[in-house]
């Protein structure tokens, strides 16, 4: 996140310019208005918004492309827990589901199609202030729809979906970011005069816009952090509880679990080495436990890289991918813009990523600040 390196140049302490000796402000209430005029300029961790909407689009797309041989089984009117079922639950639950307002198969298609377009468009950024809506709806349709054949990861993912739509998550690679630049360049060698009064009010609604938009952004990314943030403390101090984690043998008996061993062999080789497995105990509830306390400095990115290697042995090892996904998508919401640029600068001459965003943005200490426009791009 980038909300430390935003307040970097409000940091100092300036002297009182009348030449008296009341020496210089309180740094309390100095640090407090420049963390609310932080949040309320200009969006912060644009990039790392972008990074989730691609990834948790492309993940809902290859879940929903993956699942498509048995999608009436779980989600159709053809599912043992049938629509009908679906609605009594609802009834007691709250939830709600575009899939049980009809019982016919037509139309389960047609949502089905619709869910795969809408998971397309959001990965490509493209209306996404709308798009983004209708994903969270397709998502939570999805998962309430078959709430008893969900975990984590689909949980995770549906949590994403609702804090996205809060985000500008379009404002970078995307194609939101690609036509407002188009619009921008046809636009400069524009020239004419209008009523100053009407110019005004356009100002005044483009800069109101802008604020809120900033103001959005930065809660739901910070919605984003602390949720993550949640999900490991709370699940390292549960594993701390756990005797069988303070021994070290807890991942001997999750390797020995027939229901998550897609690669018997594998786990029995890994089960083998009776060392590893109680460092990997050990350093699994050290960096869960760590994780929201190292944020802000540079052992972030040990942790990271360490998180990306559990999730990625939870993948392998116990045949989950889809929470791993889910899971390392999450922690990339963690890296600083300035990394991602570094990323779309090596990738750009290969073709491999998209250049967008640059002609609206200048750089300037690791963050992206974008300057106020009579027309704001799209979310």
């Amino acid at each position: 996140m980038e909300t430390e390196q935003a307040l970097a140049p409000h940091r100092g302490v300036p002297r009182i310019p009348d030449g008296s000796d009341e020496g210089p402000p309180r740094r309390g209430p100095e640090r407090v208005g420049a963390f609310l005029t932080v949040l309320t300029e200009r969006p912060l961790s644009l990039y790392a918004a972008a990074v989730l909407r691609i990834g948790y689009g492309l993940l809902y797309l290859v879940f929903l492309l993956r699942e498509f041989p048995h999608r009436d089984e779980i989600w159709g009117p053809g599912s043992p827990w049938t629509p009908e079922l679906a609605r009594q639950l609802f009834d007691q639950t709250g939830w709600a589901s575009i899939l049980t307002l009809s019982d016919s198969r037509p139309y389960f298609e047609t949502c089905y199609a619709l869910a795969l377009v809408t998971s397309a468009l959001f990965m490509l950024g493209w209306r996404t202030r709308v798009v983004s809506v209708v994903f969270a709806v397709v998502v939570a349709s999805f998962h309430a729809r078959a709430i008893f054949m969900t975990d984590g990861g689909d949980n995770l993912i549906l949590l994403m979906a609702l804090y996205l739509t809060l985000t500008a998550c379009g404002r970078r690679w995307s194609l939101d970011a690609r036509r407002t630049r188009r619009r921008a360049s046809a636009g400069k060698g524009e020239s004419g005069s209008a009523d100053s009064g009407a110019d005004d009010l356009r100002h005044q609604l483009a800069m109101s816009r802008r604020t809120l938009t900033a103001v959005l952004h930065n809660c739901g990314m910070f919605v984003i952090a602390a949720q993550v943030c949640f999900l490991y403390g709370s699940a390292g101090l549960y594993k701390v509880q756990g005797g069988s984690w303070a021994n070290g043998t807890a991942l001997h008996y999750v390797l020995n679990l027939d229901l998550f061993r897609p690669w018997p062999e594998l786990s029995l080789l890994a089960d083998e080495h009776d060392v590893l497995i109680a460092v990997a105990c050990y350093l699994t509830v050290l960096v869960q436990v760590a994780f929201p306390f190292v944020l802000f400095g540079r052992l972030k990115y040990p942790v990271l890289t360490m998180l990306l290697g559990m999730h990625l042995g939870i993948a392998a090892l116990m045949g989950l991918p889809l929470f791993s996904s889910a899971m390392i998508i999450a922690d990339a919401a963690f890296l600083p813009d300035r990394f991602y640029r570094a990323l779309g600068q090596l990738l750009r001459p290969v073709g491999l990523w998209a250049h967008v965003g640059e002609a609206e943005a200048t750089a300037r200490g690791g963050e992206v600040l974008v300057p106020p426009q009579a027309t704001t791009p799209s979310h």
